[in-house]
């Protein structure tokens, strides 16, 4: 299994395949849109159901990907 699959699941019968927060409904797509206006422990506060280790994981696996799209 993957990083990105050990926290993200994309399946068409949850959110219409959005791509979500392993184990909720919360796409990873709010995320960002809450980090462009507003903290981490916002977002957390808002969506309880996903946890501080799953959104910073995913942060970093953006991080990463980013980083390595530029080196490349």
């Amino acid at each position: 299994m993957s990083l990105l699959d050990q926290y993200i699941t994309v399946d068409k019968e949850i959110a219409a395949g959005v791509p979500v927060f392993k184990g909720t409904r919360v796409a990873v797509k709010t995320l960002f849109d809450y980090l462009e206006d507003s903290s981490l422990d916002d977002f957390l506060n808002g969506f309880p159901s996903v946890s501080r280790d799953q959104a910073e994981s995913v942060i970093e696996l953006a991080a990463s990907i980013v980083l390595s799209e530029i080196a490349a």
